[in-house]
């Protein structure tokens, strides 16, 4: 190619010739082997080492839904459940902008300074249309993940009622293993529904804010039957005054809810996740909770049905499983959804007439 900035007139101007026939693939670059998978016995090894890129490896089989990946999972978790349940399970919950991320990397950092070994699961909503998530969390809590005592795994909810994911039941048995005492389970935040993550924590901490009108009304009434205790966050700056309002109000509410099945009488208290101020006064809540429902037997009742409760809840994901992943349903399925499509049969016959079928096969 003639470059005309190379003419006599252009002093001071050259272009060189380019490459030709550059190559389609960068001989400079480094693929990377697919990571082979360790034994049951190597991740349990490594689990118990407190190894926590093994950990890391172990939750990712757990999430997998993969058979060959859920086989070897089931087999670490098994062996992990004999050194599993020793540790202190806190839920925290709360609307979109509580603040449930800034809220969690100022108790961490607290709970990591004063020797606890941390566990935080956070929850990131997944995308109903791409399926994708962030998970952000790990990011933004900067502080907390140079803790050499802490572990941060954000995983997507895809699709998980309650907003917590269907495996982090499972990822707490294999943290509690590798030597965490205190776990944070982070929900995606206040939904139809947070049984879920009720029925996987020891303490249910429902976080609110003010300054978005009417406080109570913006939370459901179940939500706040389940809390355990209530932190008014960002309690800071000029919202002091709100904040305190605010907590006369979640308390006056509170009181016109029936009994607790524990006995145990919610607290609120205000905090700021920015001042670390009355954050660990929440700690310190948890703690009196945890002596209060030991002393009274609650707490080993509470953890059996929650066992119990994990137990169908794991019988209702394989059924679903078992019905989707069936090659023989999968045309079935296709014809019943055209009809429907066509109005040619209620979606109610469609799903009863599915249901035969798959009986039928299985019989």
């Amino acid at each position: 190619m003639v470059h005309p900035e190379n003419d006599a007139q252009y002093k001071g101007l050259h272009v060189n010739e380019g490459v030709a026939n550059l190559p389609s693939v960068n001989p400079y670059a480094t693929f990377r082997r697919k990571k082979q998978l360790l034994t049951p016995e190597e991740y349990f090894a490594g689990i118990r080492g407190g190894d926590i890129s093994v950990l890391g490896q172990a939750v990712t089989l757990v999430e997998s839904n993969l058979p060959s990946d859920q086989q070897i999972a089931q087999r670490v978790i098994e062996m992990c459940l004999p050194y599993s349940g020793n540790s202190t399970r806190l839920g925290i919950t709360g609307v979109p902008g509580a603040g449930k991320s800034t809220f969690i990397e100022a108790l961490g950092t607290e709970l990591c300074k004063s020797g606890k070994h941390l566990a935080v699961l956070a929850i990131d909503p997944s995308s109903e249309r791409t399926k994708g998530s962030i998970l952000g969390d790990k990011t933004r809590m900067n502080e907390l993940s140079v803790q050499a005592n802490a572990f941060i795994r954000p995983s997507p909810s895809a699709g998980s009622l309650g907003g917590v994911a269907r495996k982090t039941r499972e990822t707490v048995v294999l943290c509690e293993a590798a030597g965490f005492d205190t776990i944070l389970i982070e929900t995606v935040g206040v939904g139809q529904s947070e049984t879920a993550a009720h029925s996987m924590v020891d303490y249910f901490l429902l976080l609110q804010v003010t300054g978005t009108g009417d406080e109570l009304q913006g939370i459901k009434r179940g939500i706040m039957e389940m809390a355990d205790g209530i932190a008014i966050n960002k309690c800071d700056g000029n919202n002091i005054e709100r904040a305190q309002a605010a907590r006369v109000s979640f308390r006056n509410a509170l009181h016109l809810f029936p009994p607790t099945e524990s006995g145990w009488v919610p607290e609120v208290l205000t905090c700021s996740s920015i001042d670390h101020t009355g954050v660990m006064d929440v700690w310190h809540n948890v703690e009196e909770y945890i002596a209060f429902t030991k002393k009274n037997g609650y707490f080993d009742r509470h953890r059996t049905e929650q066992a119990k409760y994990w137990m169908y809840e794991t019988i209702n994901q394989a059924l679903l499983d078992g019905f989707y992943r069936n090659e023989r349903m999968e045309h079935q399925i296709e014809v019943a959804e055209r009809q429907v499509l066509n109005n040619e049969i209620s979606s109610f016959i469609a799903a009863h007439n599915l249901l035969d079928r798959y009986r039928e096969q299985r019989n």
